[in-house]
């Protein structure tokens, strides 16, 4: 377990009644990562979000949050962290700065302290020029960057994010994800629970996938696309080599799945991903020329879903 894990659950299980909503979690997130939980909506993700913020307790398994467990120092754990929920709650009837001013006061900033972060944080997400208007004239995606602002007051070491673009158009979905992003070059520490397959596989570094309360895989998006299908290539070359490109490879790699119905491109697959330059180099020595190079590696969204066979078909 690495050593500067900022979150840390071994067999975490909530049941409510005979409802078991999350399943023996057991993962760690790095500081500095942006750690996706991916599943439908009641798979468990915001339990686990309420586990790890010890606004619910465990019915058995551990967390450790900082070093901290959340069941017995709850407070300081939340005091160190912010929450995002998927429907934040503003006060329609004060301006985006009186919001944030108000929820600075609980976290007990000083008048001081608190005016100078609030106006970093509207400059931050681009809300300076609307900070002093009411926040019933705020846009959706105006109001989820307010509900960000307001959960990074604090100077939190970790950013819960439920749902962060939930009912977002497409402009607000993305301008939200660009935040994720930045704070993550700036080396905030981003635990995103979301349903957006597209989002988590541009902005996470690993992600777990939930079924049902349970993980059924964890890694990259890279790495989860290799355990579901090996990578696969076309390689486009001159269409007078083709023939003597597919019997080098033939020799050298029997085992690689040959084919195309193209003139000039032969698509490989059942590689592993070692064996991609070496062919290439192969290739390049047998004097074949090579036009392109496409990867046909399945995308997060592909991922999920032959994941989620899988998990029927059981």
């Amino acid at each position: 377990m690495s050593q500067d894990a900022t979150v840390v659950t071994d067999l975490l299980t909530r049941r409510f009644g005979e409802r078991l909503a999350l399943d023996s979690l057991t993962l760690s997130v790095a500081a500095g990562e942006v750690f996706g939980l991916l599943g439908h909506n009641g798979a468990g993700k915001t339990t686990a979000v309420r586990l790890l913020n010890g606004l619910l307790t465990p019915t058995s398994g551990t967390a450790s949050v900082l070093g901290l467990s959340p069941v017995d120092h709850g407070p300081d754990v939340r005091s160190r962290t912010g929450v995002l929920t998927e429907t934040p709650a503003l006060d329609d009837r004060l301006t985006g700065r009186e919001n944030l001013r108000f929820y600075a006061r609980l976290f007990g900033l000083s008048r001081h302290e608190a005016a100078s972060r609030i106006d970093d944080l509207l400059d931050m997400f681009s809300l300076s020029d609307r900070g002093d208007e009411h926040v019933s004239t705020y846009s959706r995606g105006m109001r989820q960057r307010i509900a960000l602002s307001r959960a990074m007051l604090h100077h939190p070491e970790i950013l819960f994010l439920d749902e962060p673009t939930s009912g977002l158009d497409p402009v607000a979905s993305r301008e939200v994800q660009d935040m994720i992003l930045m704070l993550r070059e700036q080396g905030k520490t981003i635990f995103l629970c979301t349903h957006n397959l597209e989002e988590a596989e541009r902005v996470c570094d690993r992600v777990a996938v939930l079924e049902q309360g349970q993980v059924i895989a964890l890694g990259s998006p890279r790495e989860l696309a290799a355990q579901v299908s090996p990578p696969q290539i076309e390689i486009e070359v001159e269409p007078s080599h083709r023939e003597a490109a597919a019997s080098l490879i033939r020799e050298s790699w029997p085992n690689v799945l040959l084919g195309s119905d193209k003139e000039a491109t032969i698509s490989l697959g059942g590689l592993a991903r070692a064996d991609i330059p070496n062919i290439l180099r192969a290739l390049a020595i047998g004097e074949i020329n090579i036009y392109q190079v496409v990867s046909q590696q399945l995308s997060l969204e592909d991922v999920y879903f032959a994941l989620h066979k899988r998990m029927v078909d059981l």
